[in-house]
């Protein structure tokens, strides 16, 4: 039987201690956490922009069967341009002439991540029936460990890759 005189003496709340090891694991978990977003979105960035090059590419393609005429995709380290070969009217040379030949609207497009082709010549001739030369790769220099990186371009294909260190390579998925 209860004695009704007898308050029992009941406490709610945190302790100090409870109160610091908390906010310490919240602390813990939002520092681990940010530099994972950091590198997952450094990551997307990269194969976002890849992606773009690969879509560009394609379109270009696609725009020089279409047209029935070349188009060249050129690029330093910072952007890439394509153009339409219009010198001399009406239907180009099959030859890049950066002032005379037209680049498309839109165009240039800047990169965040430098452009390293490897492989010969400074630009890439999509001619007429959609064939591609010369071949090889380009890579976007980054320290991301992106799941894409690099294009591979061949006569008649365009893929997105993983770069291989070790290989020098892009290796196609």
């Amino acid at each position: 039987m209860h004695n009704a005189g007898h308050l029992i003496n009941k406490q709610d709340g945190i302790t100090l201690i409870e109160l610091i090891i908390v906010v310490s694991v919240i602390a813990i978990l939002v520092v681990t956490l940010g530099f994972e977003y950091r590198n997952w979105m450094g990551r997307y960035r990269v194969e976002n922009q890849a992606k773009q090059m690969h879509a560009d590419l394609m379109n270009a393609r696609a725009r020089a069967m279409t047209m029935n005429r070349t188009h060249f995709l050129a690029w330093t380290t910072g952007s890439y341009t394509i153009y339409e070969d219009t010198n001399p009217a009406p239907d180009g040379n099959g030859t890049l002439e950066q002032d005379s030949d037209v680049p498309l609207p839109t165009y240039p497009k800047t990169v965040e991540y430098a452009i390293d082709w490897k492989g010969s010549g400074t630009h890439v001739s999509l001619d007429r029936r959609g064939m591609m030369t010369p071949e090889g790769s380009m890579r976007l220099t980054t320290t991301n460990d992106a799941d894409y990186d690099c294009l591979t371009i061949s006569r008649t294909r365009i893929n997105m890759g993983k770069w291989n260190e070790d290989g020098a390579s892009c290796v196609e998925k």
